[in-house]
């Protein structure tokens, strides 16, 4: 098994990052395998709405100059699918709005590729905005018909500097608790 996070901060080791990686350490507890895809430092393209994925239906973005179509074909791989973000203006990235635009329609109009795939949000947060980001990535989730586990509160943990979310213990605790439920459910769909 296999699950993929997607990270829209543009501080590859930053608090989003840490996160991401305190999920990781409760999958790996549980044999599964990780890996962890920065989305910022690359040009990346929004949708143009061109619709040439619905004529296509070749489950590719008709947008060949960035790296989404690389995520779509990564999220196809894998088991489960973490999308993770710093909150910004009470809301995603635009890195991760462009990911989440174009896979998900490329998803939609190929018969929802991504349909019983589990999905989770993560989201790192200086003081407010948090839960808009949260709803932002689970409507990924949702309208993909894809899986989402729950934890022991919101996915979301505060701080500002590099690190500073480690000192939020509860924001930790819901990250690990969200790993271990999400290995627990993964388990569970393969059987």
């Amino acid at each position: 098994m296999k699950v993929v996070a997607f990270n829209g901060s543009p501080r590859k080791e930053g608090n989003t990052s840490i996160l991401v990686n305190k999920v990781f350490s409760e999958l790996h507890r549980e044999g599964i395998e990780t890996e962890q895809i920065n989305l910022t430092g690359k040009p990346l393209r929004g949708c143009t709405a061109c619709m040439t994925c619905l004529s296509k239906q070749d489950r590719q973005c008709v947008i060949k100059t960035d790296l989404i179509n690389d995520c779509i074909d990564r999220m196809l791989e894998a088991d489960g699918i973490i999308l993770a973000s710093p909150t910004y203006f009470a809301d995603v990235t635009a890195e991760m709005k462009v990911l989440i635009d174009r896979a998900g329609m490329v998803s939609r109009v190929n018969g929802n590729l991504l349909r019983r795939k589990v999905g989770a949000a993560v989201v790192a947060v200086r003081r407010g905005g948090s839960g808009h980001v949260f709803n932002s990535l689970n409507h990924f989730f949702l309208i993909g018909q894809m899986i989402v586990p729950g934890s022991s509160y919101w996915n979301f943990a505060f701080g500002r500097q590099i690190g500073e979310v480690e000192q939020d213990a509860e924001g930790m605790e819901t990250m690990q608790v969200l790993g271990q439920n999400m290995a627990w459910l993964l388990k569970k769909l393969a059987g």
